[in-house]
């Protein structure tokens, strides 16, 4: 396994051999199983695997948010280096956005609700460090998770609107065993807290239960989500959502498929989830 901090680096190793398909993971470190299955579905998919490990200063909207956000980069190589992958980029800051820095990439309807609206500036910082990592990398796959339900959806577009040449898979939301969705973020939870954290998995099986028992009402769907989230004295409700899963409008009226995502603070973390329903399946 490779570990390299530049661009030029990163060049070298993936075109030793253009014949070869290359799967790359993107992440912000701090890694955990979500992020390994990943990286196991490009090991299945791909002659070679490379991961990014970079902490996006633009994606961030509070200062205090980056700072807290957990870094062990030799915990996740001892990591990747047990999943066979073959190439680390850990660049610095400066290497991805060097001080005559002035290139962005923005998605413009799909970022405007939810996490967008949420954290504004967000998802610029995300797709234009996406877009750098698939310009220097190149891959044959690029693998995302579904925890990330709007960036996901914002990828697919910009791969779409801006012809590259690669296929983007999004992998599902991995979970603990009482329901909690695996996130880097979690680490941060006291005893308390981590309890607490299990309204959102129940606010959405809630709204799960409404869908098969007949309901298909954008508006009740956000009701039940609500209510559930209410409940619980340690939550505080930043959104919920019943929106389209393919253009992530929210849902007016009746649906025959939806989905339902939510970011809920417990104490100072912000949790995200959501889920996927369509008629006669859940995703």
């Amino acid at each position: 396994m490779q570990v390299v901090k530049t661009a030029q680096d990163v060049r070298g190793l993936r075109w030793a051999d253009p014949t070869l398909t290359w799967g790359l993971v993107p992440t912000m470190g701090a890694l955990h199983e979500g992020h390994l299955s990943l990286v196991r579905r490009a090991r299945a998919e791909n002659d070679r695997v490379g991961v990014s490990i970079f902490v996006n200063p633009i994606q961030f909207n509070r200062q205090d948010d980056l700072d807290a956000y957990p870094r062990d980069l030799e915990r996740d190589a001892e990591l990747l280096a047990a999943e066979g992958v073959d190439l680390i980029w850990t660049p610095s800051n400066t290497e991805m956005y060097p001080p005559d820095f002035q290139t962005y990439v923005s998605v413009e309807t799909m970022t405007a609700g939810l996490e967008g609206a949420a954290r504004p500036g967000h998802f610029r910082g995300v797709t234009t460090v996406v877009a750098k990592l698939f310009n220097v990398f190149q891959p044959t796959r690029a693998y995302f998770g579904q925890k990330d339900a709007q960036q996901a959806a914002v990828i697919r577009q910009m791969v779409r609107d801006l012809a590259f040449n690669l296929d983007i898979i999004v992998c599902p939301i991995v979970r603990e065993p009482d329901g909690l969705a695996m996130s880097s973020r979690n680490v941060r939870l006291g005893p308390e807290a981590r309890q607490a954290a299990l309204v959102l998995f129940r606010a959405l099986n809630a709204a799960r239960s409404a869908w098969e028992n007949g309901c298909r009402d954008g508006d009740r769907l956000r009701d039940t989500m609500r209510a559930v989230i209410a409940a619980e004295p340690l939550a505080r409700l930043d959104y919920v959502s019943a929106a389209h899963p393919v253009t992530l409008q929210e849902i007016e009226g009746e649906t025959e498929q939806v989905l339902l995502s939510m970011a809920v603070f417990i104490g100072d973390v912000r949790l995200i989830d959501n889920m996927v329903l369509k008629t006669g399946a859940v995703e």
